[in-house]
């Protein structure tokens, strides 16, 4: 097996292992904020509309970790910088 080969194995891997370690932390998060905001609201009515400002505003901050994974994915699937490195060595 070349180098290329090599490399392009490990970056999909890599990705895979990325996207799937880095959305059970988020997911995580978001069941647990969601159970407490339920809970405040179920406590507390009348201050729903503060509970549930708050709420989308966490949510939107874990889910951007997601989102960082799924980015750093597609850079490793996509824009892989070792492979252009390979490919320049393997041509000269």
């Amino acid at each position: 097996m070349d180098n290329l080969g090599l490399i392009g194995m490990i970056s999909v891997a890599t990705a895979g292992i990325t996207i799937g370690i880095g959305s059970i932390g988020p997911a995580l998060g978001e069941g647990r904020a969601v159970a407490q905001a339920l809970a405040a609201m179920a406590q507390q009515p009348d201050e729903s509309n503060t509970i549930t400002r708050t709420l989308f505003v966490g949510l939107a901050m874990v889910e951007s970790t997601a989102i960082y994974c799924f980015v750093v994915s597609m850079i490793l699937l996509f824009a892989n910088p070792f492979w252009d490195y390979v490919v320049q060595k393997a041509g000269s």
